[in-house]
This record gives C-alpha cells, structure tokens and sequence, in this order.
C-alpha cells in the first residue's frame, strides 16, 4: 500500500512540475482544492496507463527501441501521456495536454521529475 502511496505521489508531483512548465498542459478547476482533487485523479488515471498499457506499446515496438538506443522512450511517453489526457476528458477532468510537441517535452519532464522522485521517497512495501 505505501508503495502505491509513493508512486501515485511521485506522479502527482511529476505532472504538477509539467503543468507548472508548460503552458500547452493545463489543469483547470474552481479552486485550490478541486485542482489538487483533479491532479490526484490525473496521477492515478496515469500511473493506470503507465501500468497496463505502456509495457504493451513497449513490446509491439522493441524493433524501434533497439534501432533508435531507446529513444523511442519519449515519443512512448508522450503517447502515454495523450493518452492519459484523453481519458481524463472522457472522465470530465480538466486535464488537457494541447499538442504532441508539448506531450514529448512534458513526457521527458514527468520522467526526469519522477525519477527524482522515486529516489527521494521511500518506496519499501
């Protein structure tokens, strides 16, 4: 459960320094509370992706990432990252990722923030 805790944190936080970033990436809502309410469903809606479908993606492309060194990463993450975006407004969050230029950079800032968050935080079971 605490490692749950963590990565549902650590995405929170990853998201919310893109949002911050990026101007294409918004998160809109009434007030504080419902933007922290939404960011928190956004994570786990992204952390739900990231688990079921990114490790699909990743085998039907392994050609490509071993053709391109792994660089097909980030245009796997922004894919996620679209994706999650057009969930999010399937589920009526204000969540929206406008452009796939903004989701590659977003992606590479959500993986650079989150693994920095993944080692600051505990992550033991």
């Amino acid at each position: 459960m605490k490692n749950f805790v963590v990565k549902t944190t650590a995405n929170a936080a990853a998201l919310a320094v893109a949002i911050w970033l990026l101007q294409d990436i918004t998160l809109t809502g009434a007030d504080t509370g419902r933007k922290v309410l939404t960011l928190i469903l956004v994570a786990l809606l992204f952390g739900l992706v990231n688990f079921i479908v990114k490790p699909v993606v990743q085998l039907l492309t392994l050609p490509l990432f071993i053709l391109t060194l792994g660089l097909i990463t980030l245009i796997v993450n922004a894919l996620m990252l679209k994706l999650t975006s057009a969930l999010a407004g399937a589920a009526d969050l204000s969540f929206h990722v406008e452009g796939f230029w903004t989701a590659v950079l977003g992606g590479l800032i959500i993986a650079i923030v989150s693994w920095a968050m993944h080692i600051a935080l505990p992550d033991e079971d």
